[in-house]
Order: structure tokens, then sequence, then C-alpha cells
């Protein structure tokens, strides 16, 4: 009689043990979860926020930019109707001319820059997360659509890592 009661003490205690064990592990994996959820809330916060300054910088700088690009163009206006000989009364602000700079950059580079016509022909399921890396880094989305990329270094590793999937050519 007192072994029998001897084992079912040890029974309940070692019951009593599993359930304090499973107890602690959702607990520990409720606090994983709270702290998950709180470092996404935290991290949406951290962009919202960047978004709002960046409009904010934006919303503050558009007037001025606006002044400046009627400015400029008044100055190319009365540098027109100026001898050749003389300077413009007014240069650009350094702003403007980074601005019009980068127009004019842009549409002269395109005609001397390589590029290349990059084709999905095989499907990303099942591939690596590293390939699929790639084929996004390309700009491919779905089967058998075309895209045209500049010929960099950056760009034909990435083609060389999944050529097996793709087709590809100078443009």
């Amino acid at each position: 009689m007192v072994e029998e009661n001897e084992s079912v003490k040890k029974t309940a205690v070692k019951k009593a043990a599993v359930k304090k064990a499973a107890v602690k592990k959702t607990a520990v994996k409720k606090t994983a979860a709270k702290k998950a959820v709180a470092k996404k809330a935290a991290v949406k916060k951290a962009v919202v926020k960047e978004a709002v300054v960046k409009e904010a910088v934006v919303k503050e700088a558009a007037p001025q930019v606006k002044a400046n690009l009627a400015d400029a163009s008044a100055a190319d206006a009365s540098a027109a109707e100026a001898p050749a000989a003389e300077a413009p009364a007014a240069e650009a602000p350094a702003a403007v001319k980074k601005a019009v700079g980068r127009k004019t950059a842009a549409s002269s580079a395109d005609s001397s820059v390589k590029k290349l016509n990059v084709t999905l022909v095989r499907s990303k399921n099942g591939r690596l997360a590293a390939h699929k890396a790639c084929v996004a880094g390309l700009g491919l989305r779905r089967m058998h659509q075309t895209v045209q990329v500049i010929d960099t270094p950056e760009n034909r590793g990435m083609i060389n890592k999944v050529q097996y999937m793709l087709k590809f050519e100078e443009a």
C-alpha cells in the first residue's frame, strides 16, 4: 500500500513537471510572437515616419524649385535676346542645373549604352531563393516576359547565374 502511494505521488509529480514544461513552452512561444509583432509594428512606424519626412521635404522644396525653374527660364529668355559676346545676367541655381543636367545626360546616355533583351523561358517555381532573386533583380515577373537591361557587370552576373532559365541577346 505504501509503495502504491509513493508510485502514485511520483507519477503525479512527473505529470505536474510535464504540465509545467508545456506551460513554459507556450509562454515562450507567446512572448516570441509578441516580440515579432512589436518588431513589425516598429518597422512599420519607422517606414511611415520616413515617408512623412520625405513628403515634408518635398513639399517644402517644391515652391523653391518652381521659383528657381521660373528664374532659369527667364534667364534663358534674356540670354537669348542678349548678344552672344555678353555673359547672361543671372545663372541658374545649382539645383536647377542638376535637374536639367540629369535630363540631358539621361537622354544622351540612352543612345550610347549597350542594352540586352532578356526573356524568362523557364519557370521560377521550385528554384533556389538566390536564383529567384536574380530573376526579380533583372525585372522579370512572369514566363515569356522580355525586358531590356543595361549591359553592366552586375546584370551580366545575374544573367550568368540563371542562364538556364533565360534567353538573352544584345538589343
